[in-house]
């Protein structure tokens, strides 16, 4: 069991994003908690005490926890106000598996499943968190088609041109 810490920060924004900064200190300890200091990190706690599963981000050499609106309602419009945190690394796995159609379509089309195996892990893992995530097959069976044509250059998908 990791110890969890609470702080309070205020509500930055860095281009449309809002996020706090943890204190050095508490990161220290996650980073131990994580057993790393690089790459994303998965965190859990809350915010001004609801609940959230978030990763903390390193960009532009410092460690952000970026608040959402699923988070914090109307989180951008709340630049420079002081929230409530309680933090702790969260070691559950988070994988999420890709949907068996988006499985059997890659196996049904080399070229596509070449092209995918091939691009950066964020962007599969927004392919497959995307399909995974649809409620109804027909939606999964469209989109699914929708990911094929974007991996072999006929289309746009998840809001963007080909891979």
């Amino acid at each position: 069991m990791h110890a969890t810490h609470s702080f309070r920060a205020q509500i930055q924004i860095v281009g449309v994003n809002p996020y706090v900064l943890v204190p050095e200190d508490i990161l220290q300890a996650i980073f131990i908690q994580a057993g790393k200091k690089k790459g994303n990190i998965p965190v859990k706690g809350t915010i001004n005490q609801q609940a959230y599963t978030q990763t903390l981000v390193k960009y532009n050499g410092i460690w952000r926890f970026y608040v959402n609106t699923a988070m914090l309602k109307n989180s951008p419009k709340r630049i420079g106000e002081l929230v409530d945190i309680t933090i702790v690394y969260d070691a559950a796995n988070r994988t999420i598996a890709p949907h068996p159609t988006l499985e059997k379509a890659l196996l049904q089309n080399k070229e596509a499943a070449l092209i995918f195996s091939q691009l950066r892990p964020s962007l599969q893992l927004e392919i497959v968190r995307y399909i995974a995530h649809l409620k109804t097959a027909a939606s999964v069976e469209r989109n699914v088609e929708k990911a094929i044509g974007f991996l072999l250059g006929q289309c746009r998908f998840i809001g963007r041109d080909k891979p």
